[in-house]
């Protein structure tokens, strides 16, 4: 069975319930992508304008904490969303992104959305409401990794 973008993306629940008009647009900002094993998606302090949709693979979410390097706070696996700096200014990366294994997504031009929720408010919140999940998972994830490394009394 053929998929096309617009069914993948209708078929996730994070963007479940979204009008068509939106379903449209958010469909004609995405494209397929392929990463291989141990590939920087992202690096952090890099601009954030984008963000994917894993289709298949697996990536580690880390934080490079000084004198322990690079630490994965959160892996992101198949039907996740990666990346939410592209929502706030200064549209930087806060972590970085390396592939597991191979690793297929859509990525999605964030910098085409963010204009088109400055034109769409409605689309603007919608998005914004849905990231705010992500972005608290992710500070979560962050927190309890941070506790593991640092809570020990040695």
């Amino acid at each position: 069975m053929i998929h096309t973008l617009e069914s993948v993306i209708r078929e996730h629940p994070f963007f479940q319930d979204f009008p068509e008009k939106h379903l449209a647009f958010i469909t004609g900002c995405a494209k397929n992508v392929q990463f291989p094993e141990k590939h920087f998606i992202f690096l952090e302090g890099d601009p954030a304008d984008e963000f994917y949709f894993i289709r298949g693979g697996m990536v580690s979410v880390e934080l490079v904490i000084p004198h322990l390097g690079p630490t994965t706070v959160q892996t992101v696996g198949e039907g996740e969303i990666l990346g939410w700096s592209w929502v706030s200014p200064p549209y930087r990366w806060h972590f970085n992104a390396k592939t597991l294994k191979r690793t297929r997504a859509l990525v999605f031009d964030g910098k085409c959305l963010r204009a088109k929720c400055e034109e769409d408010h409605d689309l603007g919140f919608e998005m914004l409401k849905r990231f705010a999940s992500i972005i608290t998972s992710r500070l979560d994830a962050t927190r309890l990794q941070l506790l593991d490394i640092y809570g020990h009394n040695d």
